[in-house]
């Protein structure tokens, strides 16, 4: 990467800031981002690399892979992900009890990183509002949760003043913010000609804006994980500054090894802690843990009324479907079955009426004509009884044709719904009908890379 590729306002600053580093600073970003994933601890047959330090779950690759090329991508085995922003592992691990039911927001969640990493983190009886404000991101957001397979989890699609009408009732919310995007020089070119002071000053409004919508929501002693992918103070210490002058916070120390690099900031009761790209291997970042310490009060759940319980004919038939019926409630939207964890069942149905809902647990089947047709979300579940099921190993070939929708010649003969499996990990369904078989792969989720492509 050229020397010029810095705006000269940001390269005086960081010069300021860093000193002596200045001159490796600018050397990393002549470098390509590092290439990283997360593995999906319910399915975990991925690919593998070298361990990322602080996470359980990350690893660095030698090379970026034609992602959109492996199957096992598509069956939510493991997530694409930056490296440094997996510091979010440590985060909620330091600071609540993950044995524990909790609320969760992830209120930026879109494609869906953080929310599937929180997934991996919170046990099956908390539940996780995944928000995304702009419409076409929450679908995108929506397919990679369901590829991550968990049920406990709500897709909603609202703006974050709405979450106002949730006072107190979250126990810990993600604000991953929009920002200036200068950790993502390295990696993309675009945030470094559209960068500005003027840029700077707008995302950090915006961000204060974002931090007042969301706070009445945290519930007393809550935990907030606020975060940004960039460096300067005004998105960043001055905006936490400015929330611990109107509200009763504490910021969280957290426990980070020296050999990690993450440097930690003290700027008057201002903890956080910030990520160079040339101190490790990760891109820019910024972190920072808040407690509420100011009473909130919290919302009163109104049990019941706001879904339609699927019929028990109908119910019975799904049980040997999954591995765990007793955790599930079925309800029925229209001619569509979900599945719900019934510890949940209250708060989605809450959440449902109170935001827009994209998705929520986990859609597994369709009445057609008195007959349940599969629906693909209930194939990428990890409550799925696989053994109920026929299943068909494809190869690397036919598993690229399934997930284009192509024509496939398998399971010659045979009748009804199968699962499609490749390296173990189930790809979805297809409709065996004797002497051809209908391909049930989502259409709008089909792959149009040649396989002659490149990452």
């Amino acid at each position: 990467m050229p020397d010029y590729i810095f705006p000269l306002p940001f390269e005086t600053r960081m010069k300021a800031t860093l000193g002596g580093e200045w001159t490796d600073f600018a050397k990393a970003h002549k470098d390509a981002s590092p290439v990283s994933i997360r593995l999906n601890p319910a399915k975990g047959k991925g690919l593998n690399g070298n361990k990322i330090p602080w996470s359980d779950f990350g690893y660095y690759l030698s090379e970026r892979p034609a992602f959109t090329l492996d199957p096992t991508f598509h069956a939510g085995a493991y997530y694409v992900q930056e490296a440094s922003s997996m510091f979010l592992e440590q985060a909620l691990k330091q600071t609540t009890e993950l044995d524990k039911p909790l609320r969760v927001l992830d209120l930026s969640a879109a494609p869906g990183g953080k929310s599937t990493h929180l997934l991996s983190l919170i046990n099956q009886d908390s539940l996780l509002v995944a928000n995304e404000v702009i419409r076409s991101r929450a679908q995108i957001l929506s397919e990679n949760i369901q590829k991550w397979g968990c049920a406990n989890v709500i897709v909603t699609n609202s703006d974050p003043q709405t979450f106002q009408k949730l006072p107190g009732y979250f126990d810990v919310i993600v604000v991953d913010a929009p920002c200036s995007g200068e950790g993502l020089f390295r990696k993309d070119a675009d945030a470094a000609r559209e960068w500005s002071e003027d840029n700077i000053n707008l995302c950090s409004l915006r961000q204060r804006r974002i931090l007042t919508d969301v706070w009445p929501s945290l519930k007393e002693n809550g935990v907030l994980i606020y975060s940004t992918c960039t460096y300067n103070a005004k998105e960043n210490e001055e905006n936490l500054t400015w929330l611990a002058e109107n509200h009763t916070v504490e910021f969280v120390s957290l426990s980070v090894k020296p050999e990690w690099n993450i440097e930690e900031i003290k700027v008057g009761p201002v903890v956080g802690y910030r990520f160079y790209p040339h101190r490790l291997i990760g891109d820019g970042f910024f972190l920072s843990v808040i407690r509420k310490a100011e009473t909130e009060a919290s919302i009163r759940i109104r049990s019941g009324k706001n879904f339609s319980l699927a019929s028990k004919k109908i119910s019975d038939q799904l049980i040997p479907w999954i591995n765990d019926a007793n955790y599930f409630r079925t309800i029925r939207q229209e001619d569509l079955l979900i599945q719900i964890p019934d510890a949940l069942y209250d708060d989605m149905g809450f959440i449902s009426s109170q935001l827009h809902t994209v998705s929520k647990g986990t859609a597994i089947a369709e009445i057609k004509h008195e007959k349940l047709i599969p629906e693909h979300a209930i194939a990428l579940s990890i409550h799925l009884n696989k053994e109920y099921f026929p299943a068909i190993e494809l190869t690397s070939d036919q598993a690229l044709a399934y997930l284009r929708k192509d024509n496939l010649v398998v399971g010659e003969g045979k009748r009804g719904f199968a699962l499609v499996t490749y390296n173990g990990n189930v790809l979805g369904w297809i409709n065996q009908l004797g002497n051809r078989i209908n391909n049930l792969y989502p259409s709008s989720w089909r792959i149009r890379m040649n396989a002659n492509a490149s990452g």
